[in-house]
């Protein structure tokens, strides 16, 4: 009677207990994130792109700074000074294509240039394009460019990002699958060894056949077999989800086996949870996917291109124009009236003819911004087909979670009602087997069910672009 009492509190053990070890650490999906992001190589060298956009855009701004000139030339040949210039210059250019350009001038000799004025004299001057490089130019292209492409690598950096997440939580969902399934068997392992000791103990007693003990042993081994074999997955899995965790220090991590993962998932109801519209995720796929805000970025900057070159089918006409002072006051020449006395000025035109170059290069552009927009609308209509795919397998694994659930309890209750007939002389430990194999295959898809559900989960939010933000 006491051995009967034993065996019947032995089936009634509560149902398997995952995520028992509290005193080890533990890691989460949250936590995995944050080091992907901060610590990754990938993520690091998308931070060393955006530092080389931002030179770059230090770099087009050197366009615009001044520049100060000095030219000095001396010729003194048998005792004769020929001729002997100092003029210093300071030129700035601006943003509408105008330079500004001011300086002094001192010319003496025996033999100096005609054009030029002897003696010490101030200038200020003017350079305007009237018609080509009036609106845009190639400082003021190089510059705008730069810009954009700054804010392209910092797109660039977050597509980069979402991707590995990606590859990272896989891994990591992976790992808890794993980690789910050692528990399981484990926990099977600890029921059938309590359950082989109390076989042997009823068979010495004369109350089970010896052929019990053997089907009892048998299982057992089974067991221990997959317990090993599950072992060993789970540590493999935490090698591959070490290749993702990255020291500050940017050395490589590898994940001790005493972390566990965090358990605080397994309040979440699978099958109660409420999945967004799929038309807000339509939304969201439009207006902030990288992806396709690469595409918008590549637009604005071959615009950009577009504006230059088209420069190239106007005329040349350049005007130019310098007030002219005696003596080094650069203030009263500057004060003095323009276009009546002491100035100087020219205009330069170039007309191309054909305008083969022209034309040539802003159709190139003008293809450039065409052939982007139909990929534009091609990576569009791809991100929705995977969005929708995703998001309709997210529905059906729901169903499926709850299914593989209600059979779980199902093969549980069998198997408690054979474990029960098997107490009154009604059933074989054959038959208490059987049930028990059923329930943990059932309950291993179950673990691989939901690994999967929160794998499709994270491929969906990395469809519609914002996995990194999650």
């Amino acid at each position: 009677m006491k051995l009967r009492i034993y065996i019947f509190l032995l089936v009634l053990i509560p149902g398997i207990q995952l995520f028992a070890r509290d005193s080890l650490l533990t890691l989460s999906e949250k936590q995995v994130k944050e080091l992907v992001k901060k610590f990754h190589p990938v993520a690091r060298q998308a931070d060393i792109n955006i530092g080389m956009a931002k030179a770059d855009i230090t770099i087009a701004k050197a366009l615009f700074d001044p520049l100060f000139n000095t030219r000095i030339a001396n010729k003194t040949f048998d005792g004769v000074e020929y001729y002997n210039y100092v003029t210093p210059e300071l030129s700035i250019p601006t943003w509408f294509g105008i330079e500004l350009k001011a300086g002094y001038e001192n010319v003496g000799g025996n033999n100096i240039d005609p054009q030029e004025t002897p003696g010490k004299t101030s200038f200020a001057g003017i350079s305007i394009p009237l018609v080509k490089n009036l609106v845009m130019d190639k400082r003021r292209a190089t510059l705008q460019q730069s810009k954009i492409f700054r804010q392209l690598s910092e797109v660039e950096r977050t597509r980069v990002v979402n991707d590995i997440l990606l590859e990272a939580m896989d891994a990591y969902w992976n790992w808890v699958q794993q980690f789910q399934i050692i528990q399981v068997i484990k926990n099977t392992v600890d029921v059938n060894e309590k359950r082989f000791e109390l076989v042997r103990m009823a068979f010495r007693q004369g109350d089970r056949p010896a052929i019990d003990t053997v089907e009892a042993l048998a299982q057992l081994q089974s067991f221990r077999y997959a317990q090993q074999e599950a072992e060993l997955n789970f540590l493999n899995a935490g090698l591959e989800l070490s290749v993702f965790l990255w020291k500050e220090t940017g050395e490589p991590y590898t994940l001790p086996a005493s972390v566990i993962p965090d358990n605080s998932w397994r309040i979440i109801s699978i099958p109660e949870l409420i999945l967004p519209p799929m038309e807000e995720l339509m939304l969201i796929v439009r207006n902030r996917h990288p992806e396709l805000q690469q595409f918008d970025f590549k637009l604005d900057a071959l615009a950009v291109e577009r504006k230059l070159k088209f420069q190239e089918l106007l005329p040349t006409v350049n005007l130019q124009y310098n007030q002219l002072g005696k003596g080094y006051d650069l203030v009263e020449t500057v004060k003095a009236p323009w276009f009546e006395n002491n100035y100087q000025y020219g205009v330069s035109i170039g007309i191309p003819l054909r305008l083969s170059k022209g034309r040539g290069e802003y159709k190139k552009a003008k293809l450039k911004i065409a052939e982007t927009e139909i990929n534009r609308v091609q990576k569009l209509l791809e991100l929705e087909t995977k969005v929708k795919a995703y998001y309709n397998e997210l529905v059906t694994l729901k169903k499926q979670v709850a299914n593989l659930q209600q059979q779980y309890n199902n093969y549980q209750s069998l198997q408690k009602g054979e474990e029960t007939r098997f107490l009154n002389g009604e059933s074989s430990l054959f038959l208490v087997n059987s049930r028990e194999n059923k329930t943990l295959e059932v309950l291993q898809k179950l673990a691989t069910l939901e690994s999967k559900f929160f794998k499709t989960t994270n491929s969906l939010q990395w469809a519609a672009g914002i996995l990194i933000n999650q």
